[in-house]
């Protein structure tokens, strides 16, 4: 691993990777790394709970391991399969060769060659960059059950497949767990963690993240975009836009050589920052003009 022995450290190495991390998010990544423990993050949908996975496997020189959580999702899916179709292929290959050995068949069918490792077994593989960064993302989507095989993968990382035998991490994965707080995650999962709520950052960070994300904004125009979307988050609205938005909505105004904000263009891009047609509604007319001018009066010298 690299030299991140500072809390300074991390925020310097997430920063090069283009993540603004604050001084809470940067001591408990720190710790999580010193201490060897998962690392949980909670907070609303497109705050950057992802992104800094993706920041501190790339700042580290790690492969980046996602298991997307959805309902329904087993252990067998987040671990292994095996590749049915190839291995009917060697049994009927060998029938019509004649004379098969069962037993030596049966140890074939049932070994490395034909096993599909999904991300949990591929996170306990070695590898010569170091131990990868597993990232668990949005943990909420899955079950109880689930939660439970992941309790027990996560005390020992170590995974059991009956053909094998237990597969054991030489060193232990980097494990980033995301929620977006559909539902509460049981206390026995979060226990085994180190806890951050990763919240919509204030104008001051968010202006640095949309520098970092979008550099060839014009001063001027991001902070427009900045007010309007932190005024924004005022409202009562079903899913106030994240920070992903934020990003998504600079992109779209230069690319229509936007250089003010104005209730027109506001209204030709809502669909940039908001995602429900009911919180689109609202702003249409004078509530767009109304958050605008409050938005413009917060960047206004006290």
């Amino acid at each position: 691993m690299k030299n991140i022995d500072t809390i300074d450290a991390v925020q310097e190495m997430l920063s090069a990777e283009g993540y603004v991390c604050d001084r809470a998010l940067g001591v408990v990544v720190f710790l999580s790394l010193t201490l060897g423990r998962p690392l949980f993050l909670e907070g609303e949908a497109g705050v950057g709970k992802t992104e800094i996975a993706k920041a501190l496997a790339a700042g580290l020189g790690r492969r980046l391991i996602r298991l997307q959580c959805y309902e329904g999702l087993d252990a067998s899916s987040a671990v292994y399969e095996w590749n049915f179709p190839a291995q009917m292929v060697a049994i009927r290959t060998a029938e019509a060769g004649g004379g098969a050995d069962r037993r030596a068949l049966t140890q074939e069918l049932f070994s490395d060659d034909y096993l599909i490792e999904r991300p949990l077994l591929q996170a306990l593989r070695p590898d010569e960059n170091g131990a990868p960064v597993l990232l668990i993302d949005e943990l909420d989507r899955t079950d109880a059950p689930f939660e439970a095989f992941l309790l027990e993968a996560l005390s020992d990382f170590q995974v059991t497949i009956p053909e094998l035998g237990t597969i054991r991490a030489p060193e232990p994965p980097i494990v980033i767990l995301t929620s977006n707080r559909t539902r509460e995650v049981h206390d026995a999962l979060k226990r085994r963690c180190l806890y951050h709520w990763v919240d919509y950052p204030d104008v001051a960070r968010e202006m640095a993240i949309l520098s970092a994300r979008a550099p060839e904004a014009a001063e001027a125009l991001s902070r427009e975009v900045v007010a309007f979307v932190q005024q924004l988050r005022t409202e009562d609205l079903f899913k106030k836009p994240g920070v992903a938005e934020t990003i998504d909505w600079a992109k779209c105004l230069l690319a229509l050589d936007v250089t003010t904000l104005s209730p027109e263009v506001i209204a030709d891009t809502l669909g940039a920052v908001l995602k429900y047609q009911d919180d689109i509604a609202k702003l249409q007319g004078s509530e767009a003009a109304r958050i605008l001018e409050q938005a413009r009066a917060s960047l206004m010298p006290a």
